[in-house]
């Protein structure tokens, strides 16, 4: 796991004894950093002395470990401003000093603390095959939200943030704050900043919303279909059953998002409920956990990931993992559909 940076390395006691002895020889010591008795002190002074060191040393480690340790809330922390950047515990986006706010429901839902009122009612579509009518999405009016967890309300308060045109916030530096691995630099945080020239606001981005539907197709094979061979699935309720090859792509997949799912009882279900008629689909908390950004928890283990995914990720060379976690959804392009069922995630 990628989790090294967590804990500092610290020198060895015998090497912090040694440079003592080297610096301060006494008769007939050696000044090579072998040479690890104090000769000139008796034994009264030495006890005291090594005492003082050790609480030294302890101190020392505690706050090596307390300045190399990282929340898991990464980015999120928000410079220190941590829950309180997205959640206001009082007046929702009045608390964050967002100016006067026109929403009726202002912070009733999530304590959210950002000025929604810029993109209510807002209509646009996001893309993934060039074609703006594929994937359109329609946020919440004012006064219609009627709870956090619905799909479009994500959306919503996620753009909040990270739209960088219709709504504008403060405090983001507009690109993340983890390197892109392999080829460098920062990925842009504000989506609608990084439109293409002449393109719309969401045309360079994944499909989100009621249209971006997971399908199953137990029919399909690499080249007839790009789904798994589950049932279920699609703009449908029926929730997602995995079959022979999605299933073997679990176990060699542990960090799938797929494994905290209980088919019983729908709880860890990754897709999305928008209204009653689609739960089958793609919102930001699909690929997105947006409450840790190098943990992700699946089925009670812990696995390495980066930029808040929601899942196994870690871009190695010669490693799958960043693959393996797009093929949890396009389950066509995996190796269990090809025919290779042994490669584990790495």
């Amino acid at each position: 796991m990628k989790n090294e940076h967590l804990y500092g390395s610290h020198q060895p006691a015998a090497s912090f004894w040694q440079s003592m002895a080297a610096r301060k020889p006494g008769p007939g010591a050696s000044l090579a950093l072998g040479a690890v008795v104090v000769l000139q002190h008796n034994l009264k002074e030495v006890i005291p002395m090594k005492k003082a060191i050790l609480v030294t040393l302890a101190i020392f480690a505690v706050v090596t470990m307390a300045m190399a340790q990282t929340d898991i809330l990464g980015a999120h922390n928000g410079y220190g401003r941590g829950c309180v950047m997205c959640h206001a515990p009082h007046s929702g986006a009045l608390g964050n000093g967002l100016g006067t706010s026109t929403d009726p429901q202002n912070g009733m839902y999530a304590l959210w603390g950002q000025n929604l009122t810029p993109l209510f009612g807002y209509s646009t579509s996001f893309s993934g095959d060039g074609n703006k009518a594929s994937y359109p999405v329609t946020l919440p009016a004012s006064g219609t939200i009627t709870s956090a967890h619905d799909a479009n309300t994500v959306i919503l308060f996620c753009l909040s943030c990270h739209d960088g045109v219709t709504a504008v916030v403060g405090m983001m530096k507009g690109q993340t704050v983890e390197t892109l691995p392999i080829v460098g630099g920062n990925a842009p945080t504000l989506l609608a900043k990084a439109a293409p020239t002449g393109g719309w606001a969401y045309s360079n981005d994944h499909p989100v919303g009621p249209s971006a539907n997971v399908s199953c197709n137990p029919a399909a094979t690499p080249e007839t279909g790009y789904n798994w061979d589950c049932t279920g699935g699609g703009n449908s309720t029926t929730m997602i059953t995995p079959g022979p090859n999605m299933t073997t792509f679990l176990k060699n997949n542990p960090g799938s998002f797929w494994n905290s799912y209980s088919p019983a009882t729908g709880k860890g279900y990754p897709l999305a409920t928008f209204g009653t008629t689609t739960v089958n689909a793609v919102t930001c908390t699909t690929c997105h956990n947006q409450h840790s950004m190098t943990v992700a928890s699946i089925n009670g283990n812990n696995y390495s990931t980066m930029f808040f995914i929601n899942g196994q990720y870690t871009p190695l060379a010669g490693g799958n993992a960043v693959a393996q976690f797009c093929r949890n959804c396009h389950g066509g392009e995996s190796n269990e559909m090809h025919g290779v069922t042994g490669v584990p995630t790495i």
